[in-house]
């Protein structure tokens, strides 16, 4: 299984965010079908009992078209999202996305509207520095 371009840079981002990282990849088996998302991480919040547990789908788009790899984003994360709320509902799967799309493509109206249709929960990564830059949920 091949990982992103830019796997090993949210990993980073996410731990200098104070995440552990549980699962590289997160392994869920729901209704006959393999799934392996990116990443499992977890974080443990001292006011809360319960820590927030997070998946992240990871996407680089740098192809010649940002709409054919929102296309594949969307359509991995709608499946994700159906297996993770069998399989681990706890955990909130999270699209991350690298500075530079969420810059240009990101902000075009279309991709709007189908994040705010599918109530997509993303994270936009800085790739030179390594750190989360925006949460959007």
């Amino acid at each position: 299984m091949a990982k992103d371009l830019f796997h090993d840079v949210v990993k980073r981002a996410l731990i200098k965010d104070g995440w552990q990282i549980t699962d590289d990849p997160l392994f869920l088996k729901v209704g006959g079908i393999d799934f392996f998302i990116d990443l499992g991480a977890e974080k443990l919040l001292a006011a809360e009992r319960n820590g927030n547990k997070i998946a992240v789908e990871i996407k680089s788009f740098i192809n010649t078209s940002s709409l054919a790899d929102f296309h594949l984003a969307l359509g991995q994360f709608i499946n994700y999202r159906v297996a993770l709320k069998v399989a681990d509902p706890e955990r909130t799967l999270f699209l991350a996305v690298p500075d530079i799309a969420y810059q240009t493509f990101f902000q075009k109206e279309f991709p709007r509207m189908v994040i705010q249709q599918y109530q997509l929960e993303i994270f936009v990564y800085d790739i030179e520095n390594e750190v989360i830059v925006l949460w959007q949920a």
